[in-house]
């Protein structure tokens, strides 16, 4: 059935540069002298390490468990001790470490005891909870967690689910050749998916450049006899592997900026996810390998079945990397990214590993000034503005680029490609990015301690208040001192109140007395050793001393002939 293409504004058609590694079958690469597994391969939390140092792990064994529902878990790839799980560096344009499960292969790969799992009589829930514990991220780029991706969202649900098998950039041809070996597997993925999102059809995408794999994809299609399998070959122009774009290039539906395509019933994968996820669901195998193309500056260009962790050294050294390269790249030449170091890992991530040379990529010429001849907007793909960009993200006008949807832009590179005056414009879009998000991390921490502070003050106005309370309610529950008289006239009253009759009242009365008439005899007892006013203090002390004394022998029931001892003046 022939099906109507739509076509997406901009792009470009670089080389390809992929003739040279399609002539040989993957390749599996062997394992090296020590796999490092970071534990943060994915967009998400960072899983929690489920082994400690000296540990002896099998192949597949978790060795990382997700940290929460937006993650995914990582597992071994083969048999071996644990020796270190430490920071190791990471294949990243930062140059930053990680944290790492280090394992050293013991040779035998001894595998796990695979759990059953009916997930023909499984819920979708518990589908997608095995799907990640199995560690399956897309593998197309963005590592995204798959499970999450394959929920039916919205209101409506998934009308169409899309198979990206596209693989535009020039020389990654992994996608292309896992088409021709594994078609009817990542087919059967897919009707898996197509069921879990409960979409009406599935359509694969390919490129008219990968006829090969175009149809090795129509005869599984065909001996799976399923009318919703639909394989699409889709012209060959640089980005049409973005989902955006391969979505408005086999439906006609544009995706607006700001929104996102399961609003507008399309889910779409790449095709090694569809079949990471029939393997994990069929086999019991979670995501430990994948392929990685293998080109440029290399004397053997290739591509190959490598075990997550590998050294990116180590695969290089098996496809022959020449001496005169002056720069390692994950991804391709359009939108990979520089690598810090052979010592780092391939992860879930890493589809190409690109060598450059002077002569193969050339250094960048010289950047001029814009002059805003308008060619990268002709080529954007997303329909923006790259020149006002450039112009607010080197301003460092931040606000104003976004204004300008700064983070619709893909980051294909077209712009750039075709600036005749050199700008690295991508560059400018990465670091307007970076600063934001820099920003925006700021913000939500400086308004995070201003709660932590309104919470604080406000929990000890709480405790004061209460502690105010709680004295009140004892105060108000205290007997009253003074027997109440209400049956009693004034007269009477008063007369119940004087000092004959109320003991502790007479004692406070004579006391005063006392006091007064010693203050009055202080001059006469004055010496030279003391000044009358210190005389008077000595004094004042010695009665609040006798008056607290007759105080306490009052409230003990001392008799009266005793106060009246302590009454008498000391000589």
């Amino acid at each position: 059935m022939l099906r109507k293409l739509f076509s997406f504004n901009g792009g470009v058609k670089p080389d390809p540069n992929k003739g040279a590694l399609t002539r040989e079958p993957i390749a599996r690469l062997p394992l090296p002298p020590q796999l490092i597994i970071p534990l943060h391969q994915h967009i998400g939390g960072t899983p929690r390490p489920l082994v400690k140092v000296g540990d002896r792990v099998l192949h597949g064994q978790r060795i990382g468990a997700a940290d929460g529902n937006v993650s995914s878990a990582v597992h071994a790839p083969t048999s071996g001790t644990v020796v270190a799980i430490e920071p190791r560096l990471m294949p990243h344009a930062s140059g930053l470490s990680s944290m790492a499960v280090v394992i050293e292969p013991d040779g035998q790969d001894q595998r796990i005891e695979r759990e059953p799992f009916d997930w023909h009589a499984a819920t979708p829930g518990e589908v997608r909870d095995y799907l990640r514990d199995a560690g399956v991220v897309g593998l197309g780029g963005a590592v995204f967690p798959s499970h999450l991706k394959l929920s039916p969202g919205k209101a409506g649900g998934t009308d169409t689910l899309v198979l990206n098998g596209a693989e535009c950039e020039p020389f990654i041809t992994c996608d292309d050749m896992l088409m021709r070996s594994e078609a009817e597997d990542i087919l059967r993925g897919a009707l898996v998916m197509q069921k879990m999102l409960a979409a009406k059809q599935v359509l694969v995408g390919v490129e008219d450049n990968k006829p090969e794999a175009a149809a090795a994809l129509k005869a599984a299609a065909a001996a799976l006899g399923d009318a919703s399998l639909d394989v699409v070959v889709v012209p060959t122009r640089y980005p049409a592997g973005g989902a955006k774009q391969l979505i408005r290039v086999l439906t006609g539906i544009e995706v607006p900026h700001g929104s996102r395509s399961t609003d507008y019933g399309v889910q779409c994968f790449n095709v090694a996810t569809a079949l990471a996820v029939w393997n994990a669901l069929e086999h019991g195998e979670p995501l430990t390998r994948r392929i990685v193309t293998v080109a440029g500056n290399v004397d053997r260009p290739r591509n190959f079945d490598v075990a997550i962790g590998t050294p990116i050294g180590f695969v290089f050294q098996h496809a022959g990397l020449k001496p005169d390269t002056d720069k390692l790249i994950m991804g391709g030449p359009m939108m990979g990214i520089p690598l810090p170091g052979v010592e780092a890992p391939v992860v879930k991530a890493t589809n190409c590993l690109l060598a450059s040379s002077p002569a193969l990529f050339p250094p960048p010429e010289p950047e001029l000034p814009c002059i805003r001849c308008g060619e990268c907007a002709r080529a954007c793909p997303a329909d923006l503005q790259p020149f006002e960009l450039y112009w607010h993200s080197r301003a460092r006008n931040f606000g104003r680029a976004q204004e300008y949807h700064l983070f619709d832009c893909i980051e294909c590179g077209c712009c750039a490609y075709v600036c005749p005056s050199h700008i690295p414009l991508v560059d400018y879009y990465r670091y307007a990015k970076s600063e934001i998000w820099a920003r925006e991390r700021d913000k939500d921490a400086a308004d995070s301690a201003r709660e932590r502070f309104e919470f604080r003050n406000w929990r000890a106005e709480r405790e004061k208040e209460e502690k105010a309370a709680k004295l009140a309610a004892r105060s108000a529950a205290k007997p009253a001192a003074k027997p109440a008289a209400t049956d009693k006239s004034p007269a009477e009253g008063e007369a119940a109140a004087t000092p004959a009759e109320d003991p502790k009242k007479a004692l406070i009365e004579a006391a005063m007395a006392r006091a007064k008439a010693q203050k009055e005899a202080v001059a006469a007892k004055n010496t030279d050793t003391l000044t009358p006013a210190q005389q008077a203090q000595v004094e004042a002390a010695e009665a609040r001393r006798k008056l607290a004394a007759d105080m306490v022998a009052t409230s003990s029931g001392e008799t009266t002939s005793e106060t009246a001892t302590a009454d008498k003046p000391t000589e």
